[in-house]
């Protein structure tokens, strides 16, 4: 059994998600959605500092000239950490008050892909989007009821995406304009697997989702075969990222929403005995 370490905090998480590695602060990024918190976990001293924000903290990524770019509500933002101030840049789902953007990813040339869900996760009201370089947000597919855990091909020929609510995580096409072929079934999980939240590739194309009400982290191989799983004591694992110098450990959050366990919502390290990739930055 993988060692699995509890990161040492004063809060737990109501929905945690969205761990991102910052190779250049050496931290790791993560967010409570439900408490409207952006984290952060120094890995040189083990610090961890919170940041609040006006509405849902669905995901944050970096910015390839510096600072983030944050999901926030239903605002796509420019995030200015040290001052905690957010400039907004666009917004999804318009007309759709109770939905909310839910989980992101930037591909390798600095777009990100994005899924909206409703905050009540009981109606197939999201949808997702792509984010382009100058701001342009463009509606790429629907419906979704929890859309969840973009994953993208290192080079760009396809992504994965999740509807947490139908048990599937879908590939995607990418085509040269950056719009996407149709949705087909990439894994169905059996009942016994828990539901596919967030997920990454690690470097040899191997996909690890975290199992929702499972209480572990799967590998896929890249064929979408079940490999292995590492077992963690949280029902509700949400997602999970690499990180450090050499991308070889990898932070796993979880949710307290809803369950009543000594570690829910807590940020798990475990050994993958692999290797992660960089995470993309944003480019606009």
């Amino acid at each position: 059994m993988a060692q699995v370490h509890v990161i040492d905090r004063d809060r737990a998480d109501r929905l945690g998600e969205g761990p991102l590695w910052s190779a250049r602060e050496d931290a790791l990024y993560w967010v409570d959605i439900l408490d409207h918190r952006i984290n952060r976990l120094s890995l040189a001293d083990g610090a961890v500092t919170s940041f609040e924000q006006p509405d849902y903290a669905a995901w944050i990524i970096e910015r390839a000239r510096g600072g983030f770019v944050a999901g926030i509500g239903r605002d796509v933002v420019l995030f200015d950490l040290p001052a905690n101030t957010r400039v907004p840049i666009g917004k999804v789902d318009r007309g759709v008050a109770g939905n909310r953007l839910n989980d992101a990813k930037a591909d390798h040339i600095g777009r990100i892909w994005a899924g909206t869900m409703p905050a009540s996760c009981d109606q197939p009201s999201g949808a997702f989007y792509r984010i382009d370089h100058d701001g342009l947000i463009v509606h790429v597919d629907s419906p979704y009821t929890i859309a969840n855990g973009p994953a993208i091909d290192p080079e760009g020929r396809f992504l994965l995406h999740t509807d947490t609510a139908l048990g599937t995580i879908f590939r995607f096409d990418i085509h040269d304009d950056g719009s996407l072929g149709p949705r087909t079934p990439f894994v169905t999980f059996e009942p016994d697997w828990g539901n596919p939240d967030g997920m990454t590739f690690d470097a040899n194309g191997g996909l690890w989702v975290a199992c929702w009400g499972a209480a572990c982290v799967t590998r896929f191989d890249p064929a979408g075969l079940r490999e292995r799983s590492i077992d963690l004591p949280a029902s509700q694992i949400t997602s999970c990222a690499f990180a450090g110098p050499d991308l070889d450990r990898m932070f796993v959050t979880s949710a307290a929403d809803g369950v009543d366990e000594a570690h829910g919502g807590a940020l798990f390290e475990v050994d993958p005995g692999c290797r992660g990739r960089l995470p993309n930055m944003y480019a606009g």
